[in-house]
């Protein structure tokens, strides 16, 4: 590649990835060190291009020395060069690679570390890309910088959705549980926390929390798995810095910090207690005396936790399904109730059990703009499940590509005519006869019940959720009835999610739950009320970081207003610290709430109306 960039001599390259190529240079006249990031293809695709002007604009934002600062952002052959400073910082997974640091030097790291991050979490930027290739340190001054924001986010929360490992955002090894969307939780500024615990755990340990080399088993490890404690492994380790590493890595953001800067609060008082030690003269060891983490730690942000309450039945009702599925049993589950009752929410709970398996989980959802287009929501779920399969190594897409002829023989097209990217697998296929529309039908469901068996496998079993089955057209509700009644159906589990007030006896999806249960297959229900009183505080008081008889009284009136609708519940809490009737009192350390003024204003019962406000 031709290195010339107009102003600059681009001297060497210190870092290549995937898609970017990194240069140590100097900038002209004045001979200003500096390190530049290009794009490495010849034609770089416009998300790329738009991806390096997103680094750009949010670097411009960040004003602080903790974050590498922008130059300029430069036309480079046919995209872009991001320009940035050089300070002398080296990699700090080069340092670690020497192994792992003393208590004193990761300290001063881990300490200006907490402090950025809660710069960028001040001015809502979220980095999610956090490990020791994109922190930087000069070997000299002992500084410290954070770089690489090409993913980094403005948003304060944002959904993860579930793809094969190689399409998600992140380093693999460093990402959060919910940033591998299999947690049925939304990607929020404690995701940084996790990274930072790996990185420290990396630190102190020289080694990752997990050694997995297959991506699908570090998923699970990171959503499922506890990795030994940093004192486990060397007792040189003080206990309280192993806890608050432990801490960081807690799987529901909800257990770890809520702060950087409590978390700094925490590191500083490590470094005055270590001060104050002294070395033991048998052990070598330096103690630094156990206290209570995070007392300091502030809840002043309003987040509704993401946990589910009051579903802990209808949870293990959908675990003991796929449980059975994956014994190479097939089940219909149906979940059903009003909209914003959580029947998506629930389903999304199967996410972990799938990756212990290492199943496939997809889904669609029926349009009721599109009832006259067939199989539309199977197809989008099998145009995901596709787009997966092509991110994987050519010897495994090849595997697919021989296991798929094999199960749909000449008959290939049938199922590209309805999911193309099929196509990009199987390659180009056979034309088909034409026949009429029974026929068609009869073929289509036929040829797909082959295609479908080579996913539903016992080494992946296979899970397909089907949203808004009330709109299901009648071509897809004849095609699920066949693969659910069918003897030949094996490791599927079919979950449908519907709004019951909007099915009757007359209904299309009523008359296949007749067909189903006449063949002799159950289907298993599971049908969502509203939330008790009880659910609904003990939402309400961990949102408010308080106990539940300081929340009693804006309960029941909450609870009157939403009927146990978690989802207008969460709007309505949303609408109340938006108008600050709720707020976070900085003196008293506490969130707090007038009752006599929240009961006189008029609180809408109608949700959409809520929203629209």
């Amino acid at each position: 590649m031709n290195k010339i960039l107009t102003g600059y001599t681009l001297q060497r390259v210190v870092h290549e990835s995937l898609l970017t190529r990194v240069y140590a240079g100097i900038k002209h006249p004045d001979q200003q060190p500096v390190i530049v990031k290009v794009l490495k293809a010849e034609f770089p695709s416009l998300e790329e291009i738009t991806r390096l002007r997103h680094e750009f604009e949010i670097l411009q934002s960040l004003e602080t020395p903790g974050v590498i600062q922008p130059i300029a952002l430069e036309s480079y052959q046919n995209g872009l060069a991001l320009v940035l400073e050089d300070f002398g910082g080296i990699p700090l997974q080069q340092l670690i690679q020497q192994g792992s640091l003393q208590l004193d030097p990761f300290l001063d790291i881990a300490i200006q570390l907490a402090s950025t991050v809660a710069v960028l979490h001040q001015t809502q930027v979220i980095h999610k890309d956090l490990n020791p290739h994109n922190i930087l340190i000069n070997p000299q001054s002992g500084e410290v910088k954070i770089i690489d924001f090409s993913i980094a986010s403005h948003l304060s929360h944002e959904n993860q959705a579930v793809a094969n490992p190689n399409l998600l955002e992140g380093t693999l090894a460093y990402l959060s549980p919910e940033q591998t969307g299999r947690m049925n939780r939304t990607i929020d500024f404690r995701t940084d926390f996790y990274s930072l615990g790996v990185t420290f755990y990396e630190m102190l340990t020289g080694r990752l929390p997990y050694q997995a080399s297959d991506p699908l088993e570090l998923i699970h490890c990171h959503i499922a798995k506890t990795p030994e404690a940093p004192h486990q492994l060397d007792p040189a380790i003080p206990l309280v810095l192993s806890k608050l590493v432990m801490k960081l890595l807690a799987k529901t953001a909800e257990d770890r910090y809520q702060s950087a800067l409590g978390l700094k609060a925490d590191l500083v008082k490590c470094r005055q207690l270590l001060g104050q030690s002294k070395a033991d003269s048998e052990t070598g060891v330096l103690p630094i005396a156990d206290f209570e983490l995070g007392e300091v730690d502030c809840f002043s942000q309003f987040l509704i936790p993401q946990r589910l309450y009051g579903r802990e039945v209808e949870v293990a009702a959908l675990l003991k399904s796929f449980e059975r599925v994956s014994t190479g049993t097939t089940e219909f589950v149906l979940v059903s109730g009003y909209s914003g009752i959580g029947k998506t929410s629930l389903v999304n709970e199967i996410h972990k059990p799938i990756s212990r398996q290492r199943g496939h989980f997809i889904s669609g959802k029926f349009d009721q703009l599109k009832r006259n287009i067939p199989y539309a929501a199977l197809a989008q779920a099998f145009q995901d499940l596709m787009r997966q399969l092509l991110t994987e190594s050519d010897e495994k897409i090849e595997a697919w590509r021989e296991n798929l002829l094999r199960a749909l023989g000449v008959n290939g097209q049938v199922i590209i005519d309805v999911i193309p990217e099929v196509e990009r697998i199987l390659g180009v296929q056979p034309a088909i006869a034409q026949l009429g529309i029974a026929e068609s039908q009869n073929r289509f469901n036929r040829v797909f019940h082959r295609f479908l068996r080579v996913f539903s496998q016992p080494k992946h079993p296979l899970v397909i959720f089907l949203d808004d089955l009330q709109w299901a057209d009648l071509p897809s509700l004849k095609l699920i009835e066949q693969l659910v009644t069918s003897p030949d159906s094996e490791y599927l589990l079919i979950l449908g999610a519907y709004r019951d007030n909007e099915v009757n006896e007359t209904h299309p999806l009523t008359h296949t739950l007749k067909q189903i249960d006449q063949a002799g297959v159950s289907t298993h229900r599971i049908i969502l009320q509203p939330l008790e009183i009880v659910h609904v505080n003990q939402l309400i008081a961990d949102t408010l970081h308080t106990d539940r008889k300081n929340t009693t009284a804006i309960s029941d009136l909450l609870y009157k207003k939403t009927r146990g609708n978690p989802f207008f519940l969460a709007q309505l809490l949303k609408s109340l610290h938006q108008d600050n009737l709720l707020w976070f009192d900085f003196e008293q350390g506490a969130w707090q709430w007038d009752m006599a003024v929240l009961q006189g204003i008029q609180i809408t019962e109608n949700v959409i109306e809520l929203m629209v406000n």
